[in-house]
Parts: structure tokens; C-alpha cells; sequence
């Protein structure tokens, strides 16, 4: 844990020297150069005009990728950038969006990458176009293989043994993992974690996190058949939220946790209905993605490294709800 908070406040640091960079920067006779002041007026810096597409597998509807977009277009406002958003669950769908992307010449492309196998020879054609392109949130073991030059987000696998540490601290020993889009390698990855951290095999149900009210009669189908799961763990915050009423419906014992989060389930977090979320920061994954980008421009480097920008895995509960909750209502958790 101390890895990613390092991490992410040498990320966040990096990216609020810049700006104090563009406010303060002066030239050798004490006059601010055209490109490293701020605009106050319109209230973003005076760089040259850039276009720059983020392309996501988000789905329509998942308030998760709300706040990936969010951090992105905050990010492409204070650095004067038309940012093109795009998204579609659907690999090949994505694929084509980022070509389309790839087609119009942007000026810097940001992508999530929850299938390598068929996405990544796409991005990878960014890159040799000479097109600056980032990774964020699904794709971090493999982003390199096509030449992309940052990743933001957490590490999968981790989170989900640390997710899976808790649960067995509770002396857990009936789990079931939901995963709500099938062919989504980063799903998979925080399955097995959780299984790892837990010590026994999870349980495993598949499905349609595009049909939440399916979603829900799934789960609580699962239930009746099967008194014996203690914990379920959800992979996203709708799911999780329709898995409380499912353990209404079924008058199930199982408790409830979860990756990610949105405003609603910080309510639920404080109402007890939901036991922990593991959060992987979204806002952050977008903002830093596309600031990255405008550094790209603004100075020929990027952040990182070479190696992923760590934004999660933390954990809410109801021990520090009370400090997240300000920012989850305003869309930055």
C-alpha cells in the first residue's frame, strides 16, 4: 500500500508542478513566455490547441466510466485540449473506434485495453503513426508489447488478493466472484486474486452487467440454490448494489463487497449494506491519462517511466467513509 500511495502522490505532485510551472515560468528579461503562462481568462493553459481522443470499453449506463471521463475532460480543460470521447464494450467495436481515432489524426490517444489480443495491434498502429498514446485502467501486463508509453491504473491480480486477504481474515469460506463481462481479462485477474488471498477456490457466476435488472434475477437464482455462500464479491458498483437487493429478495446471510465505487454506494458502504470497496480511482486514471498526454506536447516526456502509475488498490469502509464521501458526491471517487 505504501507503493501506491508513493505512486500516486509522485504522479499527482508531478502533475501540479506543472501547472505551478505554467503560472510561474518566466523569461530571462522576467516576462512570462506565451507558452508557460496561464490563461485566467479562459482558465486553462495558453498551449497550443490539441485534440485528443480517450476511446474506452466503458458501457453505456456504468457510472464507473462517468468518472473516468470526468477526470478526463477536467484534465483536457485545464490543458486547452478538444477531447474526443468514445466507448464501446464490444472489442471489435472498440477496435474500430480507436482506428477511427488513429484516421483522423489526433494529436494523442488514450485507450483502455481489456482484451490485448484484439486491441492491441490497433494501438500499437498509433504509436508507429507517431500518435503520443497512453493505457489506462485494463491492459497493464501486456501495454508494452505495443509500444505504448504509460499505464494508469492498478494492478488486478493484487487488488483482488488483497480484496481476497480480507475475506479470509473473516474466516470466509464459501465466496462467489461475479463477473460482469466475459472475455475482460482485468475481471478474470481480480477473480483469481481474490481466490489467492482467500486460500480456497471462489466460486465464479457470468453475468450481463449491461442488463442489471438479469443481473439481479441471476443472482438471486444463485441464492436460493445455494445457501452456502457467505460473501459475494462484485466487480463494479451497479452489480454490487443490485446484489443487496438480491440478498433482500432471497433473505440470503451472504455479505457483500466490491471493486470500485460511485456516490450510491457510499451510501450503502454507511448503511452497512455493502462491507468494503476496493477502489482503484477512476477520476485519477482519466485525468492523469490524458495530462499526460499534454506533457507529452508541452515538454517530450511522459509520466511513469516506464512503469504503470500505480492510482489503487485502497479500501472504504466504514471506519473512513466519512473522508471520501465529499469527493465521491462530486464526482472525484
Amino acid at each position: 500500500m505504501a507503493e501506491v500511495y508513493l505512486t500516486r502522490k509522485i504522479s499527482l505532485v508531478a502533475s501540479f508542478v506543472a501547472t505551478i510551472t505554467l503560472l510561474t515560468g518566466c523569461s530571462a528579461t522576467g516576462g512570462l513566455q506565451e507558452k508557460q503562462r496561464l490563461d485566467a481568462a479562459n482558465g486553462h493553459a495558453d498551449t497550443p490547441r490539441l485534440v485528443v481522443a480517450m476511446v474506452t470499453h466503458g458501457a453505456p449506463g456504468d457510472t464507473f466510466w462517468d468518472l473516468v471521463r470526468k477526470g478526463a475532460e477536467d484534465a483536457a480543460r485545464k490543458g486547452n485540449i478538444e477531447l474526443r470521447y468514445s466507448s464501446d464494450p464490444q472489442a471489435p467495436n472498440q477496435a474500430n473506434l480507436i482506428q477511427a481515432a488513429i484516421d483522423s489524426d489526433v494529436d494523442g490517444l488514450a485507450l483502455t485495453m481489456p482484451n490485448a489480443d484484439a486491441l492491441g495491434p490497433v494501438a500499437a498502429r498509433a504509436s508507429a503513426a507517431g500518435i503520443p498514446t497512453v493505457a489506462l485502467n485494463a491492459g497493464m501486463n501486456r501495454y508494452q508489447e505495443f509500444n505504448i508509453s504509460s499505464f494508469f491504473g492498478q494492478e488486478e491480480k493484487l487488488a483482488g488478493l488483497k480484496a481476497g486477504e480480507r475475506l479470509a481474515a473473516t474466516g470466509a469460506e464459501h465466496v462467489l466472484c461475479i463477473i460482469h463481462e466475459q472475455g475482460n481479462s482485468s475481471q478474470e485477474s481480480r477473480c483469481q486474486g481474490v481466490a489467492e488471498g482467500l486460500g480456497k477456490e471462489v466460486d465464479l457466476l457470468y453475468v450481463n452487467g449491461q442488463d442489471l435488472t438479469n443481473v439481479q434475477a441471476t443472482l438471486g437464482t444463485k441464492l436460493a440454490q445455494d445457501k452456502n455462500i457467505e460473501w459475494i464479491m462484485s466487480l463494479q458498483a451497479p452489480v454490487a448494489l443490485r446484489a443487496v437487493e438480491a440478498v433482500k429478495e432471497t433473505q440470503s446471510a451472504a455479505k457483500i463487497a466490491t471493486f470500485d465505487t460511485n456516490a450510491q454506494l457510499m451510501t450503502a458502504i454507511n448503511n452497512d449494506q455493502i462491507a468494503f470497496a476496493v477502489d482503484q480511482q477512476p477520476y485519477l486514471q482519466g485525468y492523469l491519462a490524458i495530462d499526460s498526454l499534454w506533457l507529452a506536447h508541452r515538454n517530450g516526456s511522459v509520466m511513469g517511466g516506464e512503469r504503470p502509475v500505480l492510482t489503487g488498490p485502497s479500501f472504504i469502509t466504514p471506519d473512513n467513509i466519512d473522508q471520501i464521501s465529499d469527493a465521491a458526491s462530486g464526482g472525484f471517487r
